[in-house]
């Protein structure tokens, strides 16, 4: 939980730096007075003066928002002895297409550290699962398509592909565009051929990854797991057994035991019963009996004995793949998945208000915290992708035309350029109001999908 929290909060004070960073660089850019550049609400921590304008710069204890306050007239009563040089200064004087510079900015900024974040995940490498194709269930587009077990696709709709993520994230993109996907695979003897999958068969409710390629009839091919047991902990049930790393478990209560996630499944069902235990030492048969603890799991009571599964790193090493380009092409893909990942949010945002696409796609902070503590646990790597997906996604939704956002002011400043003169003051009233409703809503939403992926 803590791991959790400390991520999140991260996460959040890094885009909203960012973003606000924007506003403010090119807000000095443009000789606009900026008075305040505030992260956070609740105490402050930190607040200091800087630079020529004397900006106060301010932390405060929960980063869950900022802002940047500039000299407006509009906004407060300005000190009568303000000379014209300093009221010139003033974000309400400046050209309508400043203004649109200096908001349009802080999406900008969360684009373009996308941008960043995935040039340097390019450059450093990003390992993966290879697309190799495993069991296929009967009258899926899979199988339909002709698909077959160990199975390796090259590539989905001409691009190749050296893992399943790049395989899903084609297909997501796909399935919003045709009927139907040309796919290049190998089969185990190394020969090459194509495959049309259908994907007509892809509901609104379908649009997650992992429903996407279950619902196709693609999974990932899994070696075969024997029930051979790695770390054992000190003091567990196994230990106390007389289990050791390498044993491997071939019967459990006189059930014969072919895979490990069997003798995980037998275990998590027998929480405080003893289970006679037939294994494997070397060329020795022993007999063992155990009794697993019973621990509580989402208020459920499962059995553990404190034994892990032992990889072989040989299979993993022909399973997984390490992708990594130069500099070059490192920045030119990295602003190609930006853009890409962009467009994708737009469509399924369209696709949301047309009923084309579910509404449970949209996450609340629940969500993103629960995400940013996992992939903080995976490694840098994994917390660096899912802070390039949110600030994407933040940069995204700051420029939807949407009154109070980013957005609903550069579409008043759109209006202005063809209507020669600003929006009056009860138009932004207005606009406000039912800006603040769509926002709303939108949080209830999120809200109810985070509460649901709890239950």
């Amino acid at each position: 939980m803590l791991t959790t929290l400390l991520s999140f909060l991260v996460t959040l004070g890094i885009l909203i730096a960012i973003h606000e960073y924007g506003h403010f660089q090119v807000a000095r850019w443009c000789n606009v007075k900026v008075l305040r550049f505030s992260i956070g609400f609740g105490k402050p921590i930190f607040k200091r003066n800087f630079g020529a304008d004397q900006t106060e710069f301010v932390i405060s204890v929960l980063p869950l928002g900022g802002y940047v306050k500039m000299l407006d007239e509009r906004e407060e009563t300005l000190p009568d002895d303000l000379g014209e040089q300093e009221l010139a200064r003033a974000f309400n004087r400046q050209s309508v297409w400043k203004r649109i510079a200096i908001v349009s900015a802080g999406p900008v900024a969360n684009l373009l550290l996308a941008v960043l974040l995935y040039w340097v995940l390019f450059m450093s490498g990003i390992s993966g699962i290879k697309p190799l194709v495993g069991d296929i269930p009967q009258s899926t587009p899979a199988a339909q398509a002709g698909l077959q077990h160990g199975d390796l696709i090259t590539a989905v709709a001409g691009e190749p592909v050296a893992s399943w993520t790049d395989v899903r994230w084609i297909l997501l993109q796909e399935v919003i565009k045709s009927p139907g996907v040309a796919m290049r695979v190998q089969d185990e003897n190394g020969q090459e051929h194509e495959v049309n999958l259908k994907l007509d068969s892809i509901g609104k409710d379908d649009f997650e990854t992992d429903f996407l390629v279950e619902k196709l009839g693609l999974a990932p091919y899994r070696p075969p797991m024997p029930a051979i047991l790695g770390d054992i902990v000190a003091d567990s049930p196994a230990a106390k057994a007389g289990l050791k790393t390498g044993d491997e478990v071939l019967v459990i209560n006189d059930q014969a035991i072919t895979e490990w996630e069997q003798f995980v499944t037998l275990v998590r069902e027998q929480p405080g019963k003893p289970l006679a235990l037939q294994i494997a030492r070397g060329a020795e048969k022993l007999a063992v009996t155990v009794t697993p603890e019973a621990v509580d799991e989402k208020g459920q009571q499962i059995g553990r004995i404190g034994a892990a599964f032992q990889f072989d790193e040989t299979m993993l090493d022909k399973l997984t793949v390490l992708v990594s380009y130069g500099p070059w092409q490192s920045l030119s893909r990295a602003v190609d998945k930006t853009w890409e990942t962009s467009a994708l949010s737009v469509t399924m945002l369209a696709r949301m208000v047309s009923g084309d696409a579910s509404w449970k796609g949209v996450s609340g902070p629940v969500t993103i915290a629960s995400y940013a503590g996992q992939s903080a646990h995976s490694g840098w790597k994994s917390y660096i992708g899912f802070l390039a997906l949110i600030s994407i996604s933040l940069g995204i939704l700051n420029l939807l035309p949407i009154p109070v956002l980013d957005g609903g002011h550069l579409l008043y400043y759109t209006i202005e350029i063809f209507k020669g003169s600003p929006v009056s003051e009860a138009t932004m009233e207005m606009g406000q109001r039912i800006g603040f409703s769509i926002l709303a809503i939108l949080m209830v939403i999120a809200f109810y999908n985070d509460i649901s992926r709890l239950i």
